[in-house]
């Protein structure tokens, strides 16, 4: 009992419920109410697959975080405190390979190239950890591209493979579009929180060589490389609105404003007077909200279909 806090401080445990939330919104609010076809076994199974995946990553990130944390993060330090290395790689190992074996039970050899794509994904990880994120805007990329396949995996799993993005179908055109836009909301929106909490971490970061964008750049730069892409997702969120008003759905566009766009300017004004380690933690906080504002909007899909 005493070591199980502990552990579900390692694993991230309110991240592990934010994947399963986004798949599970995913499959009941916009798949369901497309095709009408219950596999619903083979979601949870998915859904498994890819908390343990993302649990065995958090894992193997801080055993091989142990120096930068004591800077960074000393009070959540886990590894060599509360929980020894060796069981860290012990249970990083456990859960990877249940995550591919859950895999392999979901979609069966008819869809082996998720079984491969999720056994990458458990490869990136462990790069990630001991490479990819010291590098400039790599470990970025990876964990952006990782939080979008959360999205894409489900996309993959319910689709046709012979024509997953060649096909006469509305309703496969529909679930393609929907699947890409909340894959690629989710990219961006990691793509801002990843340099966010560069900034934060800029003082252990650069202590052990990890060339981050605002080690190598600066803050300044960090900061302008971050509006970009918040402006670049106003935008887009914006223009898409006005698509959605010709269907007259006045709520899911009255939501979208108040719960994501408008965060998102709050988020860009605050990006810009930010200057302590505290505000940069406010701001991944801010950004972790409106990421979860988005997925929750998932919701409008399953009344209007």
């Amino acid at each position: 009992m005493n070591l199980l806090l502990p552990f579900l401080r390692l694993i991230r445990w309110p991240n592990l419920v934010f994947i399963a939330l986004t798949q599970a919104l995913f499959y009941f609010c916009i798949y369901l109410p497309l095709y009408h076809q219950q596999q619903t076994a083979k979601a949870v199974l998915l859904m498994l697959a890819s908390v343990f995946i993302a649990a065995a990553g958090y894992i193997i990130n801080d055993y091989f975080d142990v120096n930068i944390d004591r800077i960074n993060k000393p009070e959540k330090n886990v590894v060599d405190r509360a929980i020894h290395r060796r069981w860290a790689i012990i249970w990083h190992l456990v859960l990877s390979l249940a995550g591919i074996v859950l895999t392999a039970f979901a979609v069966r050899l008819h869809y082996w190239y998720l079984i491969v794509a999720n056994l990458g994904c458990v490869a990136l990880l462990w790069f990630y950890s001991t490479s990819f994120k010291r590098q400039l805007l790599v470990g970025n990329l990876v964990i952006s591209l990782l939080t979008a396949w959360t999205i894409l995996v489900f996309f993959f799993a319910f689709s046709n493979p012979s024509h997953a993005f060649n096909t006469p179908d509305p309703l496969s055109v529909k679930f393609f579009r929907l699947a890409f836009l909340y894959a690629g909301f989710a990219f961006v929106i990691s793509l801002v929180r990843e340099a966010i909490k560069d900034m934060e971490d800029l003082e252990g970061d650069a202590r052990y060589g990890c060339k981050t964008l605002p080690v190598v750049a600066g803050i300044r730069t960090t900061k302008t490389y971050t509006a970009v892409w918040l402006v670049v997702l106003i935008a887009t969120l914006t223009v898409l609105q006005f698509y959605v008003l010709q269907f007259g759905w006045w709520p899911s566009v009255v939501y979208a404003f108040l719960r994501v766009i408008l965060p998102l300017l709050l988020a860009l004004k605050k990006l810009r007077g930010a200057t302590s380690k505290e505000d940069y933690a406010a701001l991944s906080k801010q950004t972790k909200n409106i990421m979860l504002s988005g997925i929750l909007s998932m919701i409008f899909f399953a009344i209007y279909f």
